[in-house]
């Protein structure tokens, strides 16, 4: 039930200088630190402000908001329109002012709110639920619109990242995946990125280096190389039968009497999509250019056109030792910082795996 700012000594060691103790557990929270302003999200749906002194010695309270009616999952701050956004357990995504403390909007969804992405020059809002769906929304002074929902992922969406400048939106999920959306390209392009063992919790898009950093439960970071053309999976083609071999599948109950034979259970190719047996989908492989960093299930057909250097990894993949539960990136100085359900918070040197040149911004350490 703690807030607290850690200040690095000058023995190098971290040592906390100021905490706080909150009426109900920590759940989210957002800083801006220009104006040193932070904002705490908490389970019981209040979020709280504090402003923090220039020497990161004392937190004053500012204000408390009553945001939502249950647990605060997401918060961000924005300077301009001096809003504070935030989404919930309470199916619900917010937006309150922080001038005068006053609730501006609400917009209700058919699940838990479970992360929050915000474009401050369009004011557009991209929250992802746990029924898989990311809503993208239009955040007016007091009310909202839907512009379009995204549906691709099979588990909750765990983590959202957007980029501005090339209007890309990532989405880590449950079902141990990321998807990009190319929302910029306006053409419905998306990239499929599999490669954790269990569900991602945190992602974050490095626009300098073309590079995406994720983490994961059991305790995986991957930076993916997002600086090639990489193609898309693509959509599973439903047929009664093998589009292979044409033997029928399993509810293809006519087909199965006129030929007398059984039904096969259906597959798909990773690689081409088709409806396929397991007799003629015996091969797996990985296919790093469609985001199959694992072996996955392709046809007999598609592995032999499978070249070995098509199977050469495109994401570098590191042992974080800890479930990751969340991540935070200083991208100028290739810091990363990760906090694991272990309670334990890790500051990374990021510079080997991501560069350290000037042309990155990020300096030699």
């Amino acid at each position: 039930r703690t807030i607290r700012v850690w200040l690095k000594r000058d023995s190098g060691q971290y040592w906390p200088s100021i905490y706080h103790t909150m009426s109900s557990p920590c759940s989210a929270m957002a800083y801006h630190h220009d104006s040193r302003r932070t904002f705490v999200g908490q389970d019981n749906g209040a979020i709280m402000e504090f402003h923090i002194s220039e020497d990161f010695n004392k937190m004053n309270f500012v204000k408390t908001y009553p945001a939502h009616q249950n647990r605060v999952s997401a918060i961000t701050f924005c300077l301009t329109s001096e809003w504070v956004i935030s989404t919930g357990h309470d199916k619900c995504i917010s937006w309150m002012c922080t001038r005068s403390g006053s609730m501006l909007g609400r917009h209700y969804f058919t699940s838990w709110a479970s992360c929050l992405q915000y474009d401050y020059e369009t004011r557009h809002a991209f929250v992802g639920d746990y029924s898989g769906q990311i809503t993208l929304l239009k955040l007016e002074q007091n009310t909202c619109s839907v512009i379009t929902t995204l549906k691709g992922h099979e588990g909750s969406i765990t983590s959202l990242w957007w980029d501005p400048v090339q209007r890309l939106l990532f989405s880590g999920a449950s079902d141990h995946s990321i998807i990009m959306w190319d929302i910029g390209g306006r053409k419905g392009r998306t990239l499929l990125l599999q490669g954790h063992h269990d569900k991602v919790q945190a992602i974050c898009y490095l626009q300098l280096t073309r590079q995406l950093v994720s983490c994961s439960a059991d305790g995986g970071i991957a930076v993916w190389n997002m600086d090639i053309s990489r193609e898309e999976a693509p959509q599973w083609l439903e047929s009664d039968s093998c589009q292979k071999c044409e033997q029928p599948f399993f509810w293809n109950i006519k087909q199965m009497w006129d030929t007398k034979t059984l039904g096969l259970r259906q597959h798909h190719c990773r690689k081409c999509g088709q409806a396929v047996c397991g007799k003629c989908s015996t091969k797996r492989s990985s296919y790093p250019i469609m985001g199959f960093e694992f072996q996955v299930r392709v046809c007999d057909s598609c592995f032999e056109s499978i070249k070995d250097e098509d199977r050469t990894s495109l994401a570098t993949f590191h042992e974080g030792k800890h479930n990751i539960s969340h991540m935070s990136m200083d991208i100028s100085r290739g810091l990363m910082v990760t906090c694991g359900s272990d309670r334990i918070v890790k500051i990374w040197d990021m510079t080997p795996v991501v560069g350290c040149s000037l042309a990155t911004g990020f300096s030699s350490r």
